[in-house]
């Protein structure tokens, strides 16, 4: 398949620490702790935009991080919220992840908003442990890290403009004229083996996606020369440009445009009724005017208009260009595609408990929840530690590291934190 790429890195937002607060009021005897959660953090979504067309914007920035929550405050005010972050992007973008290869999202329709990292939950401030037996407590929770994640973008081939024409008829140095696209250009048949996408740049707020759509011979929509391959890509574009060429005196142009546009039509009915505009190229070869003007008037009855184009020289195709840029704000959308949006399902979690032992007197816990409770765990306060110990056994993690043999002093390594074993 052929796209455009690009490759970024998202991060959401941390959440907000928990307030460690107590209560210091005239009257208020014994307030009690009063800290509040912190907010969660922000997120980051991909939104499908039918404005955009290429992937430009993503490859001058590539890194992409939410706000972080804001930590609780007294009297159990919780933490602003992180502010979200939108990756606007071009409706055919398939996104995958970097690391596991699976698909994140297909962002098939305009408007479609998908998130791409989930923002961390703010900590729990230290009202939120008082208990009978524990009235006062002196810690709050950590906010958790929100997920980064690197993504892959690609583009489906969702060009505005196709370009069409027998081989050698210039459409590679059409396309090399008009964009930065740098096909390759020979004096032989069959030299474009791929689509080549090109960004045309009329003004500041002014482009458009052309392709070139090489291959394409009488029989291509049997298959002949690479037709299908081809021709499927002619599916998903809104305008067409027939080269002609009209500098063979043994070649006439006419049966060339009515050839290609049968081989349209037999394909599908459709393309044959695609919007076209004509370039009768190589008129820097001086064709004689008489052949011009009949094929101008052959094909002026059957296509939006006609141009008379040098690809060698640029003559003529800013007038084309601009015809193109003119059409495409009147035509309709790109005919919709039969992919429908497509969202990977989440991750399945790992185990609430698993322990392994790495070696005499090391060991190894993994899980989702135990991983995110220390992380979340302030490891500098003896409070918080043997809060984070009572919860340790209640998930079953003592019990187990105890059948493996683990002794006090054990190194007990939880994800990127190493704890002693105690009793």
């Amino acid at each position: 398949m052929f796209v455009d790429e690009a490759e970024i890195e998202v991060q959401a937002g941390r959440g907000g620490d928990g307030a460690v607060s107590l209560r210091h009021e005239k009257h208020v005897p014994r307030g009690g702790p009063d800290g509040g959660d912190g907010g969660r953090g922000g997120n980051v979504f991909a939104v499908a935009d039918s404005h955009l067309r290429t992937l430009i914007d993503v490859t001058y920035r590539t890194h992409y991080r939410a706000e972080d929550g804001r930590r609780g405050g007294s009297n159990r005010r919780r933490g602003r919220r992180g502010a979200e972050v939108e990756i606007r992007l071009p409706v055919g973008t398939v996104i995958t992840g970097v690391e596991d290869g699976r698909r994140v999202a297909d962002l098939a329709h305009g408007g479609q908003r998908i998130q791409l990292a989930r923002g961390g939950r703010g900590g729990r401030g230290n009202a939120r442990f008082a208990t009978p037996e524990r009235r006062t407590p002196r810690f709050g929770e950590k906010g958790e890290p929100g997920q980064t994640r690197r993504l892959r973008l690609e583009l489906k081939l969702l060009a505005d403009v196709g370009v069409i024409g027998l081989p050698n008829v210039g459409k590679s140095s059409l396309i090399a004229r008009v964009s930065a696209a740098r096909p390759k250009i020979a004096d032989y048949p069959f030299t474009t083996l791929v689509p080549n996408l090109g960004v045309v740049r009329l003004e500041e707020n002014t482009s458009f996606v052309i392709a070139d759509l090489p291959g394409l011979i009488e029989g291509a929509h049997r298959g002949a020369g690479r037709g299908h391959d081809f021709l499927r890509h002619a599916e998903r574009t809104r305008l067409l440009i027939h080269v002609l060429d009209v500098s063979l005196p043994d070649r006439d142009p006419r049966k060339d445009f009515a050839a290609l546009n049968r081989e349209l039509a037999l394909y599908q009915e459709d393309l044959a009724h695609r919007p076209q505009l004509v370039a009768l190229n190589k008129i820097d070869l001086r064709p004689p005017e008489d052949d011009l003007l009949r094929v101008e008037d052959f094909v002026r009855q059957q296509a939006c208009g006609v141009h008379r184009i040098s690809a060698v020289t640029g003559a003529g195709l800013s007038a084309l260009m601009g015809h193109c840029a003119q059409l495409l704000e009147e035509l309709p959308p790109a005919p919709t595609s039969e992919a429908q949006a497509e969202v990977a399902p989440e991750q399945p979690h790992k185990p609430l408990t698993k322990v392994v032992e790495l070696g005499k007197g090391c060991y190894r816990v993994t899980g989702e929840a135990v991983e995110r409770a220390v992380v979340m765990t302030d490891l500098e306060n003896e409070e918080a530690l043997r809060h984070l110990h009572r919860r340790l056994e209640r998930m079953g993690v003592i019990r187990r590291l105890r059948e493996l043999g683990a002794k006090d002093g054990d190194r007990v390594r939880i994800g990127a934190v190493e704890l002693d074993f105690v009793e």
